[in-house]
């Protein structure tokens, strides 16, 4: 394995100031959209620095490889998406958890037309699952997040069921979601229809009668 890829941690050390941590966004805004211009494995930290114009050495100063800094990115899509989710079920009204669901849906859909790196760290699968974590892949860590978002909403009965529920979900959405985008670079709108009606049906199977 090339020594850029070898490393887990995606930060070496957390900016203390504010000066620093606006670097370090710079570094992750550059490395997302150079990872949809030219992908992954034309990605290096050189590139990176060039893009967002600031020294290797601050590079180094934070991120070990292009990994670490593809697993910082791939985090803070992960934190924006359930955030958005979260202030959409705050500022709207759902008739239960099944238009949640269709809520989820759409913001997934609606990053991957417009946050830079998101479609490709998501979809791509470009430098492996564990992109999260060392131990659980990326779906399992997103499902997780979902999970609670909808236990906290919907009062749902927490149990291995529904956990297993969710996973399963979660990872069906995906899969066809890719078909949806590999059909059409805006995502195919019937597909993404598909989706939404796949997922509902299972979810309501596995925990009908669930509302608000």
């Amino acid at each position: 394995m090339p020594a850029e890829e070898t490393c887990e941690a995606p930060l070496r050390r957390q900016p203390t100031q504010r000066r620093s941590a606006r670097r370090v966004e710079k570094m992750l805004d550059a490395c997302a959209e150079l990872l949809d211009e030219i992908g992954y494995e034309a990605l290096s930290t050189t590139r990176i620095a060039e893009r967002a114009g600031v020294a290797i050495g601050s590079i180094y100063q934070f991120f070990p490889d292009k990994r670490a800094i593809t697993q910082a990115v791939t985090r803070r899509h992960v934190e924006r998406f359930v955030s958005r989710v979260g202030r959409r079920f705050l500022s709207e009204d759902y008739g239960g958890w099944w238009d949640a669901v269709d809520a989820i849906i759409d913001e997934y859909v609606d990053m991957h037309r417009t946050v830079p790196g998101f479609g490709v760290l998501h979809f791509g699968d470009v430098v492996g699952l564990n992109l999260l974590d060392g131990v659980s892949d990326s779906n399992t860590v997103i499902a997780g997040r979902l999970r609670g978002l909808l236990l906290q909403e919907y009062g749902l009965t927490d149990s291995e069921e529904l956990d297993l529920a969710i996973l399963v979900a979660v990872e069906a959405a995906d899969a066809v979601l890719k078909l949806a985008f590999r059909r059409d670079s805006e995502g195919d709108p019937q597909i993404v229809a598909e989706a939404k009606r796949l997922i509902r049906g299972y979810l309501n199977r596995q925990f009908a009668g669930a509302s608000a």
